[in-house]
């Protein structure tokens, strides 16, 4: 059992986003008897229920997942909900809700641990403690799948071979790592079919970034030695990396080599640039992640460092939500677990306070990360150091934090009533599209909330139907499309996914074409919007707000209130924009290669990295193709029939 907080009675672990007036009004009358009907539908679950551990699910009569939680012994923790008079108001909520449960035994608890911590980020479940930030981690990526291997940013799941270093706390900290391990060990980052095809220098050789093995300036072996110092320069072993470097200067210079003595001399000087921008001092430390928690007036803020081969790898705050009526322990040891479900944990975590399932998670994380994971609050010296600037980088974070959300709130009061809506919006929709003459068309949608943009709820809308150059049809069609969806799965509105109002970036025209697209579903009530440039066409930074009924309002051009819907705005103009290069990208890469049946994205890149270009895949003969590496003879016949028809 978790423990809970004092004063509180004994109860599994779980909370939702209610307060206790709201939930203890919620359970009067009427919803008494939804309460015993999800105590039955537990007791029906509990009958069958092993003795195990393993993670359960609870759902709502839509199947929605309300909370996911772990248990050493299934049978007693899920039996405890069905004793609802020894509830807190809040789970006596999430049990009223409940119909159904889905259960997953494990072989340990610590298994258990780990596969929660998957649900919860994929389920987001309303009565979890949730990371709100679900941005993933940038890595440093050494590929291993080519003779020169390459240096690269990645995100997302490490599936590609290779040596992968960090998290990064930023994608601005990677991109200044790698531009500086560029210039320390020359490594290309540039792609496989760009190094195929160059037949002299780029500009990253001109600049000493780069030490040009697409056109033979250095051999394999010698690339495969720079390869080795990047590996011991991020592995830990910087000293040695530099002490190495500093002696090959001094025989450059004693022989006279002047040329090559400056280009280690600038190969120094970029070792130095990456250990000189640490923000903390970690010596002594080798692979570490550091937490502090700060918790003032019911808001928690969680600060991360980040050393890996005793280099500070950057900072990030992170702000749980969903933390009412759980102690900081518990709040801690979720976020703890949601955390390390993407990052593989380093073998020490330092915490700030001794947390009640240490031991199991040290136990957890050992499975991830391939070895002993130590969770230990550090007491002394150079460890406590780091710690003290960790709570107090904490503290500051979260009092940021609170003073914007402030700010934020009044701002949304303003927002709720300058543009005349009923109640304060809790979800705001901002749309956009974006084409080239039509082509390539793109529709967005944005989402905002009182506490930030929700960028996991981001969506784009390939065009389909309106190809013409007209603006007012894409929009019809992406409004059809959103809204007729929505309302297909959510008709009573009950999911959170209805928005309180729709922004829409355009004048008259687009308004028009939104009102009709919702009119034809039926939908008249929800609150529309556009925002249109203003006179010169915005250069005087003033923006018209159309209103459906056709009235018009400005705002004064200091008004923080401008610069925040002008913000939204520009976020989905961002998004939209990145979402139509990227399919202009795509129709620019593609390659003839793609039309073949039976020829997947592996065989398309041996074939190029093989022949150069696709054309001079169309010319090969059926010989040739069946000397390339990883072609059948069977393969080779359908690439050469779909270019041969005639026989």
């Amino acid at each position: 059992m978790a423990r809970t907080p004092a004063g509180t009675p004994e109860h599994p672990k779980g909370t939702a986003r209610f307060n206790e007036e709201q939930a203890t009004s919620a359970l009067r009358g009427s919803d008494q008897p939804d309460l015993m009907k999800g105590v039955e539908a537990i007791r029906e679950v509990v009958r069958t229920l092993p003795a195990k551990p393993g993670v359960y699910r609870m759902q709502d009569a839509r199947g929605d997942v309300l909370y996911v939680g772990k248990a050493r012994v299934l049978r007693n923790r899920v039996t405890n909900y069905t004793q609802w008079e020894r509830l807190p108001i809040r789970l006596q909520r999430m049990v009223s809700q409940t119909r159904s449960m889905t259960i997953v035994t494990t072989n340990s608890e610590a298994e258990a641990l780990l596969l929660e911590a998957q649900l919860i980020k994929r389920f987001r479940p309303a009565y979890n403690v949730l990371l709100r930030d679900d941005k993933s981690f940038p890595f440093i990526l050494l590929r291993a799948e080519h003779a020169f291997p390459r240096i690269m940013k990645h995100r997302g799941a490490r599936k590609m071979k290779g040596n992968y270093y960090g998290p990064f706390a930023s994608a601005g900290s990677v991109n200044t790592t790698i531009n500086a391990l560029q210039k320390l060990f020359l490594l290309r980052s540039c792609t496989d079919s760009f190094f195929a095809r160059r037949d002299r220098p780029c500009l990253l050789y001109q600049i000493k970034r780069c030490s040009a093995p697409c056109v033979g300036r250095i051999d394999e072996a010698g690339y495969g030695e720079l390869v080795k110092e990047a590996k011991d320069f991020l592995g830990g072993k910087s000293s040695a990396v530099q002490k190495k470097i500093e002696s090959q200067m001094a025989e450059a210079a004693e022989a006279l080599d002047f040329e090559r003595a400056a280009m280690l001399r600038d190969r120094l000087r970029a070792a130095t640039f990456i250990q000189g921008s640490q923000a903390i001092n970690a010596e002594g430390m080798d692979s570490a992640d550091i937490f502090a928690m700060a918790a003032k007036n019911g808001q928690i803020g969680v600060q991360a460092f980040f050393i890996r081969g005793g280099q500070n790898w950057g900072h990030r705050a992170f702000f749980p939500s969903h933390t009412e009526g759980l102690s900081e322990e518990e709040v801690f040891q979720s976020f703890l677990a949601q955390f390390y479900e993407e990052v593989p944990p380093a073998r020490t975590i330092l915490v700030d306070r001794e947390l009640p399932e240490a031991e199991l998670m040290a136990e957890a994380f050992r499975e991830l990360a391939g070895g002993k994971v130590e969770i230990s609050v550090p007491q002394r010296g150079n460890r406590r150091r780091l710690m003290d600037q960790a709570l107090r980088n904490a503290v500051e974070a979260l009092d940021r934090r609170m003073a914007e959300r402030g700010s934020q709130a009044k701002i949304w009061r303003e927002m709720a009533e300058f543009l005349e809506l009923p109640d304060l919006p809790q979800r705001v929709e901002v749309y956009d599209n974006s084409h080239i003459q039509g082509s390539k068309a793109v529709g967005a949608m944005v989402v905002a909330g009182p506490e930030g943009f929700l960028t996991s709820q981001y969506r784009k809308f390939n065009i389909r139907e309106a190809q013409s150059n007209d603006d007012f049809a894409m929009m019809r069609e992406v409004m059809t499309r959103r809204f007729g969806r929505v309302q297909e799965e959510d008709p009573e509105r009950e999911s959170g996914t209805w928005p309180d109002l729709v922004l829409i970036d355009g004048g008259k025209g687009q308004m028009s074409a939104v009102k009709d697209a919702l009119e034809e579903l039926g939908i008249e009530d929800v609150n529309l919007i556009a925002i249109a440039k203003g006179p010169n066409h915005g250069r005087e930074g003033r923006e018209v707000f159309h209103f459906p009924d056709g009235r018009e309002k400005m705002l004064p051009v200091n008004s923080p209130l401008l610069f925040h819907l002008q913000r939204l705005r520009d976020e989905v103009h961002r998004f939209v924009i990145g979402a139509h290069r990227a399919k202009r990208s795509r129709a620019i890469t593609a390659s003839p290669l793609d039309e073949i049946p039976g020829i997947g994205p592996a065989r398309k890149r041996a074939l190029l990295l093989h022949f150069g270009t696709a054309g001079k895949v169309r010319a090969a003969s059926l010989e040739d193709l069946q000397r390339a590496p990883g072609v059948s003879a069977a393969v080779a016949q359908t690439i050469y029939d779909f270019y041969h028809p005639g026989g």
